[in-house]
């Protein structure tokens, strides 16, 4: 096989190194929140004690019946041990929109019209998706 044909083009380096880096990141985050959480470092909004009752509990009347908010409203209480651990996740299940936005300028210095707007679209579908914004029954 010709190496140039095999070789993995700038924009996929620079996607695969972000999602690399930002993954172990994110690990790490997770690791340090779960800590805090099981430390009792950070109090939690709902004692650990009271969660064996709770799990039997749908998720709408669990969050009812804890007065928890929906959506991004687990921002308020990101300083509480049970609700650290979102940024992690938040930071992991958005890799993809950063990884996409470092790629639009490669896109662009190589003049690659369908791939920036593919790329733009994307961004903003996955950015609306988690903005909340658009419901489809559910949660």
């Amino acid at each position: 096989m010709d190496s140039e044909k095999t070789k993995a083009s700038e924009e996929q380096v620079l996607y695969a190194d972000i999602l690399s880096y930002g993954t172990w990141i994110g690990l790490c985050v997770l690791l340090l929140t779960f800590f805090l959480y099981v430390g009792k470092v950070l109090e939690p909004v709902i004692p650990i004690e009271k969660l064996p009752g709770l799990w039997k509990m749908k998720a709408h009347d669990y969050m009812h019946a804890e007065h928890l908010p929906q959506g991004w409203g687990w921002v308020k209480l990101a300083g509480h041990g049970d609700f650290v651990n979102f940024i992690g996740i938040v930071m992991l299940s958005g890799l993809t929109v950063v990884c996409y936005l470092a790629m639009i300028p490669i896109f662009v210095k190589k003049k690659d019209t369908a791939f920036i707007i593919m790329a733009v679209v994307e961004v903003l579908i996955l950015v609306l998706a988690a903005s909340g914004i658009l419901t489809a029954g559910g949660h």
